[in-house]
């Protein structure tokens, strides 16, 4: 920063000599035919361009290294904090939103390494220059200052309505941004149904609003230039005016009237910059906002700092040594008005070392009491256990800290992702270095190796988004795999083998088998050969638990598990 302020401090300096140096040539050169003076002064002027030159490219470097670390930091900070975030902020937010956020900072950067800082050195420059034309005139000093008062009054005048509209603008931009994300992810579906043309419709009418802003935003602007440049030609006229009168009254010298020129144009630099500034602060602001909105949510991990300003974390990492998870009297509604509850007392016991599967109908509640699980989200009501909550040793899931708990399962849900990187480094997800013993028995067990091993580079074929397109079945091995490196003491599957064929199926429930022993483990899935082998199976209806028990007892029932299953052929093993 010293660099900086030294840089400023010589920039000033060196153009406060060409007024100067301006009117010398006149007087002095031009008056007295002294051509001499006139190659010297030049040549000094010529001396200081280069070294004004110089000063800039130093500035700007130095500019850019500290415009630099703001940009990482700003945006390290918001990806850390939308990281903290609980799952429920996503479910509730558009894409294009949380993007348009991101594209904030670069408001901020603006303001902090651009405009703030040429604001700055505008500052020493005016104060500099206005000293100086205080020293040729009072009175073109005293209209300087307040037609330039007027001027900025002027400006602050439309700050209001252009904060109104850039709200308006982040709003549909938002949209705009999700709606073609949409597109460009949903081209499949757009085509199998040959709605193209409503699509386009969609996003050319998001693009109308935004025509229709920018054109309110033109208008404003011209309103607003207008009234400045009728101030400012007006202040530049009078200013003439009163320099000119000067020098035939003989107050002043015809050099003098030409520094006086060239002392305004430098002031009217910095004028110009200081309404830049307002402008642009106003939308850094509002840029703060958007993000400081963003920031001021709870974490999904509460921490508190120490004496130290460490942090510590508020929840526990030591889990108990019984590992059963109770679950009493749990209910869920997702937020927002007149929303029903998912879940409904919800009581059962999923005990350590043993599969428990959970059966029902689509819409029954599954999947979320999985991520219940996960503590993707918390209970409205209820409270769920590891361990039993009669000792003192059981714990409640919500003291339990959200990172070391999923550090203990392995799990693959219905919308897992495949990140668009290796296939070595999408099974062995957050590890640099993946263990290849570990990669293989993984692959193995979801039954994957011969796809791997046929591809040209193996375990390090980039898949994904930007690499190769894998099936939905090879997807589901992948993430199977994903799970068995992970070797973790408790398993979540749901549904995760609905998109293989029968006898992949086969093969990875056998692989599975041996895997899960000694594993704590709970499978949604809606096919019989995925759960008749468990130890315990949980109907749920309507969110509510309504049968209970074996594979064999559960059909000698013949209640909503046996509908459920009576038309797959192994009803009858």
């Amino acid at each position: 920063m010293f660099q900086l302020f030294l840089g400023v401090v010589l920039g000033s300096l060196l153009q406060l000599v060409f007024p100067f140096l301006t009117q010398s040539v006149v007087d002095v050169g031009i008056n007295t035919q002294n051509l001499q003076f006139v190659y010297i002064v030049l040549f000094a002027q010529l001396a200081l361009f280069v070294g004004r030159l110089s000063v800039e490219f130093i500035r700007s470097w130095i500019l850019y290294h500290i415009s630099s670390r703001i940009n990482i930091t700003i945006l390290t900070g918001f990806l850390i904090k939308l990281m903290r975030l609980p799952l429920a902020y996503f479910d509730s937010k558009k894409t294009g939103d949380i993007l348009q956020r991101m594209n904030d900072h670069q408001r901020i950067q603006n303001f902090l390494t651009g405009t703030s800082l040429s604001t700055l050195f505008s500052l020493f420059n005016l104060v500099v220059f206005s000293i100086v034309l205080l020293n040729y005139n009072l009175a073109i000093f005293g209209v300087f200052i307040a037609s330039s008062i007027v001027y900025i009054g002027w400006i602050i005048l439309f700050l209001q309505k252009r904060k109104q509209l850039d709200y308006q603008q982040f709003d549909i931009a938002s949209a705009e941004q999700s709606r073609t994300i949409q597109l460009i992810q949903g081209m499949q579906e757009i085509k199998l149904h040959g709605s193209e043309k409503q699509q386009r419709w969609q996003w050319e009418h998001l693009q109308a609003k935004l025509f229709k802003l920018g054109m309110k935003g033109l208008s404003l602007n011209q309103w607003q230039q207008a009234g400045a440049f009728f101030i400012n030609e007006g202040k530049n006229i009078l200013i003439t005016f009163i320099a000119a009168t000067a020098v035939i009254q003989g107050q002043i010298t015809l050099g003098a009237m030409l520094a006086i020129q060239y002392i305004i144009g430098q002031l009217n630099a910095p004028i110009e910059q200081m309404i830049g500034f307002v402008q642009n602060w106003q939308l850094a602001k509002i840029s703060l906002e958007r993000l400081n909105e963003i920031h001021q949510l709870a974490d999904e991990e509460p921490i508190q700092l120490d004496d130290g300003n460490n942090v510590q974390q508020k929840l526990t990492s030591e889990l108990p040594q019984n590992k059963t998870i109770h679950l009493q009297q749990i209910s869920f509604t997702y937020p927002g008005a007149g929303n029903e509850a998912v879940l409904k007392n919800i009581n059962m016991v999923i005990p350590q070392g043993k599969v428990t599967a959970i059966v029902g109908t689509s819409g029954s509640g599954k999947t979320t009491l999985l991520k219940m699980l996960l503590k993707f989200y918390d209970p409205i009501k209820g409270d769920i256990y590891i361990g039993d909550p009669q000792v003192s040793s059981g714990l409640n899931l919500n003291a339990i800290s959200h990172r070391a708990w999923r550090k203990q399962c392995g799990v693959v849900m219905q919308d897992s992702f495949i990140f668009s990187d290796s296939i070595a480094k999408n099974i062995a997800v957050g590890e640099d270095y993946p263990d290849k013993e570990r990669l293989r028995y993984a692959a193995n067990t979801a039954n994957i190796t011969p796809f791997i091993e046929g591809l040209p580079l193996g375990y390090n074929t980039k898949i994904g988004a930007e690499g190769t397109g894998v099936s939905a079945g090879q997807k589901q091995r992948i993430l199977i795999a994903r799970a068995v490196y992970k070797n973790p003491n408790m398993i979540l599957l749901d549904e995760a083998t609905n998109a293989l064929d029968a006898n992949n199926e086969s093969t990875i429930i056998k692989n599975l088998q041996t895997f899960f022993e000694g594993k704590t483990v709970v499978v949604v899935a809606h096919r019989l050969s995925t759960v008749k082998h468990a130890d315990q199976i949980v109907v749920l209806h309507n969110g509510e638990i309504i049968e209970r028990g074996t594979h064999a007892e559960l059909a000698a029932m013949k209640g909503e598990y046996y509908t459920l299953v009576k038309n797959q052929l192994e009803l009858g093993d």
